[in-house]
């Protein structure tokens, strides 16, 4: 049997911006339990959250970390996760199992950009949520200004609970009015003793304690009725209304702390047993073909993948939360997305980088199990005869794109394991092998994820790397029509080569006329891989070709347009016409056609006004007000064209149009301008000409290169 039932396992997720404390409150909440004897800190990398090498050295948390808590006859599963956006996709996996989420805010800074990015996912997910207002034992700390902050940015379903009587290195003293009790603790924190609330608080705390009844009765009409006729809610009616209105995303209770004294985790622990939702009190998951699946210890076991790490001498780790039923070790489970057979042949409770092996895990409950043959995140593993598939993650995409080499040569299959392995672990890392660029590109969400990721390739995968500047995939067009032949005639002994062809090539763009003067034979539309068109004309007149050399003269165009003269990129939005030529009854072969094919279109493309297009992105930048102006002086510097200004929340958002060419280190400077208070994201928009002297200098570099190659 489980020592806990499916209704006593509550999953809460800590969110807040970098600096919030997160990671210290975990740790008060394992001291408070009994799980530690000793509380550690960031300053002497001890804690048990933050365990990894990366995470010491850098002090701050970079990987969402499992760890639970015994309290109160209750289980406490607690996920940990970093602050930085960078870093986005482990908050994002820890919401999808998560039933509650704390969000830390900052009593010196307020309601930080952070704050607001996670609070877009939280408000996707729907997740339960309890706002804690930390650091209140901070010379600099604001509650008031927070609240109002909160409630400004949230709504007024943020909820006092909790007031500070005493702010800055005086505080001490926390007002429940819920319980309407005072707590004073020791200036070494721990457990509290429960007082009266002083005379000279009473109005203010019978004020929030009247807020607070109103605010859980007006989302429910039973418990409205009863605060009509009594003017009051007991205990556990004001329990059970906040319960419901936490489900549906109506309410969002405030609490007090200083973790950093362990003050106010013990009353915040009682809440999240007493008041959060366990998973079976959730709505059901909904499978992907609709069938609704009960958190019920008892149905069907299914289980589904949140998280992948791999953890040295012991090999890939999978972290999973229980949806249905009750999973045993050595039990056999099917995956519903590769029909591999699965054997969970030892199951772990997670404490940090601690594991105690368990022998069951009930619905509800969060754990991790070794070695599975072919899972990854986002796989629903359930019992055989079933075909559950729990709705995967959607990840954002990526910010920043490098391209990644090895410092030595000859090291190119270790980096090509390592990557993979990377990508298992997080699946906001896209790796792309370019046959376009010729590099191997890393698509990322900043600059500190891209950190990370070399961190571990050269100290886990002992390979060396260096990244370098993305090329850039323009393509190449053509402006006006043009018309070229050639001949191509080669004599050597027997058999020889012949083939001549008279091409016309136009810009091509939808709805255009056919051409004109020629007697079109027949029309092929090739939709081309790297996007655009190439329509190909049969206009030849009595028989100057014969039709089975078509197909190579269309080879050879397309061959030169995967490597288009100006910059040896891909061409498109082309017409060609093919409409006179002659051929040879013994020398004319595929090969003499195709050679013709290809250099009448070159010398045609290179007459027809060429012109070098570059991709471009429309980008949208999430900053304060006051930096707005520097975003968009910026953002002019890198050839934007600013198309507006919106208002998002409490900030504004600064929409462009791009070049991809003008993006690099965009990342790093945006962190710089705004002191890492500012968000962006970008996505392809188009391809649009670039400017005469830009590409003036596209083309010399190229030819440059080129004639280097021909050396």
């Amino acid at each position: 049997m489980a020592e806990f039932d499916t209704s006593h396992v509550k999953n809460i997720v800590l969110l807040g911006h970098a600096g919030a404390g997160k990671t210290t409150l975990a740790e008060c909440m394992l001291y408070e339990a009994n799980l530690i004897t000793r509380r550690g800190t960031i300053a002497e990398r001890n804690t048990t959250g933050d365990y990894h090498e990366l995470e010491q050295e850098r002090g701050n948390s970079i990987f969402s970390k499992l760890m639970h808590t015994k309290w109160r006859g209750y289980k406490i599963n607690i996920i940990d996760t970093p602050g930085y956006d960078d870093f986005v996709g482990e908050v994002i996996s820890a919401l999808r199992v998560a039933d509650t989420g704390v969000m830390l805010l900052n009593a010196v800074m307020g309601v930080e950009v952070g704050t607001d990015i996670i609070w877009d996912y939280t408000e996707q997910f729907k997740t339960p949520m309890i706002f804690a207002v930390n650091k209140l034992d901070d010379d600099n700390a604001d509650f008031d200004k927070t609240v109002r902050e909160a409630k400004a940015h949230f709504g007024n379903k943020v909820v006092v609970v909790q007031y500070p009587r005493q702010q800055g290195a005086g505080f001490h003293e926390i007002i429940d009015v819920l319980r309407m009790t005072m707590y004073k603790f020791k200036d070494s924190g721990g457990k509290p003793e429960k007082l009266p609330i002083p005379a000279e608080e009473q109005q203010r705390a019978n004020e929030l304690h009247k807020e607070l009844i109103e605010a859980v009765a007006s989302n429910d009409e039973s418990l409205m009725e009863k605060y009509f006729d009594k003017g009051e809610l007991d205990e556990d009616e004001m329990k059970s209304g906040l319960k419901k209105a936490m489900i549906n995303h109506d309410l969002f209770p405030l609490f007090c702390l200083s973790a950093e004294r362990n003050m106010g985790s013990g009353r915040l622990m009682g809440f999240i047993d007493n008041v959060c939702p366990s998973a079976n009190e959730m709505p059901p998951q909904t499978t992907r073909n609709g069938e609704q699946l009960a958190c019920d210890a008892r149905g069907p076991a299914c289980l589904f993948i949140y998280k992948t790490t791999t953890e040295p001498h012991v090999g890939e780790m999978s972290f999973f939360k229980v949806y249905s039923g009750t999973v045993q070790s050595g039990i056999e489970l099917e995956n519903e997305s590769t029909g591999v057979t699965e054997k969970l042949n030892q199951l772990f409770l997670v404490e940090g980088n601690k594991r105690t092996a368990t022998n069951e895990l009930v619905a509800g409950d969060i754990g991790a199990t070794l070695k599975l043959k072919n899972t990854h995140v986002n796989n629903t593993l359930h019992a055989k005869g079933r075909n559950y598939e729990l709705e995967p993650i959607q990840f954002p995409p990526p910010n920043l794109t490098v391209a990644i080499e090895t410092v030595k040569k000859g090291e190119e299959e270790k980096l090509s394991q390592a990557l993979h392995q990377l990508r298992e672990e997080d699946p906001t890392l896209i790796v792309e092998v370019s046959p376009e660029l010729r590099q191997t590109l890393l698509h990322c969400q900043g600059d500190m994820h891209l950190a990370v990721a070399k961190w571990k390739i050269e100290h886990l995968h002992k390979v060396d790397v260096k990244f370098v500047k993305p090329r850039i995939p323009y393509r190449e067009t053509i402006r006006r029509m043009a018309e070229s032949s050639y001949r191509h005639k080669k004599q050597s002994g027997g058999a020889g080569q012949f083939g001549e062809v008279f091409m016309r090539i136009e810009p091509w763009y939808e709805g255009m006329p056919e051409p004109q003067g020629l007697t079109v034979r027949s029309r092929d539309v090739h939709e081309l891989d790297w996007g655009g068109k190439l329509v190909f004309y049969n206009c030849i007149v009595g028989g100057a070709i014969d039709t089975r050399f078509l197909p190579s003269i269309l080879k050879g165009v397309m061959e030169k347009m995967q490597t288009g003269p100006l910059t040896g990129s891909y061409v498109r939005d082309v017409r060609v016409c093919v409409y006179d030529g002659k051929m040879h009854p013994v020398d004319s072969n595929d090969i003499s056609f195709k050679i013709a094919g290809l250099m009448a279109f070159k010398q045609a493309f290179q007459q027809a006004d060429p012109q070098i297009l570059e991709p471009v992105y429309q980008v949208e930048v999430l900053c304060p007000d006051d930096l707005t102006g520097a975003v968009m002086g910026d953002l002019q510097s890198r050839r934007a064209i600013v198309e507006g200004i919106d208002t998002q929340g409490h900030f504004q958002k600064v929409i462009a149009k791009v070049p991809l060419a003008e993006m690099d280190g965009y990342s790093s400077s945006l962190r710089s301008i705004t002191q890492g208070r500012a968000k962006f994201n970008m996505a392809f928009h188009e391809y649009a000409p670039v400017p005469f002297d830009e590409q003036r200098r596209l083309i010399d570099e190229y030819m440059k290169t080129a004639k280097e190659e021909l050396v």
